[in-house]
């Protein structure tokens, strides 16, 4: 998705610890037509699916998921991350370890939400060791519903989450897949490009 990969050329600020910052369109300030375009591809990606839910996890998934479904026409479930007085009843229950901020999480969906009969899409903002994703789909998992698959907007493609779920038999269309970033540079490659005469090319 080259509009994508271009934001994330410009505005993108790589930290250390293969952190990358894209919060000036992602998340923490949003471009809400940015994430239409987003929501278009996720549809046009899985058009051949059958999906009636999506889940996402709080907060970066929350605000991409539900422009998203604007294209799907289903309602958008999030895990939330502590226990609130506002869930009451049974929930399903699982424990996540967050890449950026280094500490693990209950995440948690009440149970009227999600069951049997349910096909699932996963949207998240990040896919890099995966374990954010792999929390998501146990909850889909343990409701008995169908995960459907997962829509990532950028993927760390030289960290081992997506091809480790990849390799679980999980679908997974992440728009842009980060193969390199050089935090000395600023430069950031993405899949697919190629590089020729010392300049980056798409294909």
């Amino acid at each position: 998705m080259e509009i994508l990969k271009e934001r994330i050329r410009k505005e993108g600020k790589i930290k250390a610890g293969n952190v990358l910052k894209v919060d000036s369109f992602l998340n923490h300030q949003m471009d809400i037509e940015l994430f239409s375009e987003i929501g278009k591809e996720f549809k046009r990606r899985f058009a051949d699916a059958e999906i009636n839910k999506i889940l996402t996890i709080e907060a970066s998934g929350i605000g991409i998921s539900c422009v998203a479904a604007q294209s799907f026409h289903v309602p958008v479930i999030f895990a939330k991350k502590t226990q609130t007085r506002n869930i009451a009843g049974d929930v399903y229950t699982t424990k996540v370890q967050s890449y950026t901020h280094g500490r693990i999480y209950d995440i948690i969906v009440a149970k009227e939400f999600l069951g049997k009969g349910d096909k699932v899409l996963v949207i998240d903002d990040f896919l890099a060791n995966g374990k954010a994703l792999e929390g998501l789909i146990a909850l889909v998992e343990e409701a008995g519903a169908d995960l459907v698959g997962a829509g990532i907007v950028i993927e760390k493609g030289f960290q081992a989450g997506g091809d480790t779920l990849r390799g679980k038999g999980i679908r997974i269309e992440s728009l842009a897949i980060v193969e390199s970033m050089n935090e000395a540079t600023g430069q950031i490659t993405f899949r697919g490009d190629t590089v020729a005469d010392g300049m980056e090319i798409q294909i």
